[in-house]
Parts: structure tokens; sequence; C-alpha cells
């Protein structure tokens, strides 16, 4: 008789797993970020101060420049904004460095918009990157690459040839060996790559390439002409690159039969 049956009576004994939950919310608390670190780009050790009046900034969404300058009492950086009895502070640089803590908007504010930051063009001060800041520098490159070369795997390889063909890299080789400079392309300039297969620059770059290649068209440095028979296509003027004035003029309404034409013998 099985140990399940043994007492007449009494269910047999069963062993349950105790309920597990699938998933939960982790729980996390991110350190303020209130301090940031500026430095006077001349190297001085001394005491600094930078004037906090006399400067303007071009604000974009006004469309015109806007007076600036620090004022501890007030919330506002811009002068028009400030109150009738807002008082000048002095910004000071101790020893090359200040440090503002996370009660100083406004200073940071004006540190950040004042035209002597190098940021800005400046070459009076500069602010030092963050942990957080060069983090966030550093992934947005790393996912930047990352799309590059996702394109490059997913894009059919005639697009892969324009792209090559634009970029000058060799395409009479081994597809393994043209998508490796690819990739070279792609990890070096990751947003101008990914551009580069909708750029109809690029595409018009590589159709005159292999046009010129296989002897359809002809640039030199006074006009483009046909191979064949000689004839101008269109003048290049003097000091200009023939293959940027060719570009050009292909993508223009003007330019429609020749580029038919072109067309028509590349696929010939």
């Amino acid at each position: 008789m099985s140990n399940a049956t043994a007492k007449r009576g009494r269910p047999a004994k069963t062993t349950t797993s105790p309920s597990v939950e699938k998933s939960f919310k982790i729980k996390r608390k991110e350190q303020p970020q209130g301090y940031a670190e500026y430095r006077v780009s001349t190297g001085k050790k001394g005491t600094l101060i930078v004037g906090s009046a006399g400067a303007t900034v071009y604000d974009e969404e006004l469309g015109y420049n806007r007076a600036i300058r620090y004022c501890s009492s007030e919330k506002s950086i811009y002068v028009e904004e400030q109150s009738e009895h807002a008082v000048k502070t002095p910004v000071i640089f101790r020893m090359g460095v200040l440090v503002t803590g996370p009660t100083d908007n406004v200073l940071r504010e004006f540190l950040d918009a004042h035209p002597e930051n190098a940021a800005n063009g400046g070459s009076l001060f500069s602010k030092v990157k963050t942990n957080k800041e060069k983090v966030e520098v550093d992934i947005k490159k790393e996912f930047a690459v990352m799309d590059a070369i996702g394109v490059l795997r997913e894009k059919p390889l005639d697009d892969l040839l324009a792209v090559a063909i634009s970029f000058s890299i060799d395409i009479d080789r081994s597809v393994d060996e043209i998508k490796y400079d690819l990739l070279q392309k792609a990890k070096k300039s990751p947003k101008s790559f990914i551009e580069a297969f909708d750029n109809p620059v690029v595409q018009m770059k590589a159709k005159i390439k292999q046009a010129e290649s296989l002897n359809i068209i002809k640039l030199a440095g006074d006009g483009v002409k046909w191979f064949d028979t000689n004839k101008l296509i269109v003048s290049v003027p003097a000091g200009m690159d023939p293959m940027d004035v060719f570009v050009r003029y292909c993508l223009t309404e003007a330019a429609a039969p020749t580029v038919a034409e072109m067309e028509r013998q590349l696929q010939s």
C-alpha cells in the first residue's frame, strides 16, 4: 500500500511551493546633482572676479540680444526681468576655481550663459564636466555607433555600395572588405554615416562616380563631358571642383534629361 493511502480517511500530504511573485518594482534613489565646478581657462591660480554686468547673450526664442548680470537676490539673470532694486553680486574665482552648490541655480545659469564661458566660444573660464555628464556624453556616442552598425547590417548591398562609393571606398573587392571599411566610417562618425543613406547628394555622387569609372562621362577642370562624343554637359568655373559642380547640377530640374541618360547607360 502506498504512503499516500496508508491511513484511511486522511488525505495524503502534498508539498506545495510558496507563491513567488514573478516581477516587482525595484526601488532606487538617485543621488541629487546640484554641484558644478568652473575653472579659469588661463590656468591663473589667484583670485579672479568675472564681471557680472555688461554681458549680453542672444536669446534664440525672442530673437535679440539680452543683457545679463548676476544678482544673488534675484530669480533671473536677465536685467529686464530683475527688480529695480537689484544689486550686482561679484562672481569670484578663488585659486582659479568656483564651485556652485544645489541652491546656486541662478549663479550656474549666469556662468553657463556668460559669453566668456568656453562652451559659448569664450576663453576666460570653462565648466568642469561631472562624472554624470561624462557618462551621458559617452553613452550617447556608444548608442550612436550601435545605431550606425545596425544600419550597416540591415541595408541592402546596393545601398551600401552607393555609400561606399561616395566615401571613395574601393568597391572592386570582396563584400566583407567593403563592409569592414564602412564599419570604420560608422564608428568614426556614426551620425554622418547614417545620414548618408538618405542624402541625395551622396546618392548622386555615387552615381556620377560610377558613370565616370565606366567611361560614360568624364570630369575635367573646365567642364563635364560625355565620354563618347566629348560633348559638354556643364562648364566648371575656374578653381571649383568638377565633382561638386556636377553633383549640384544633376540635382536640378534642368539636368533631368542628363541624369536619365546617365542612368540608362549605367543599366545597359
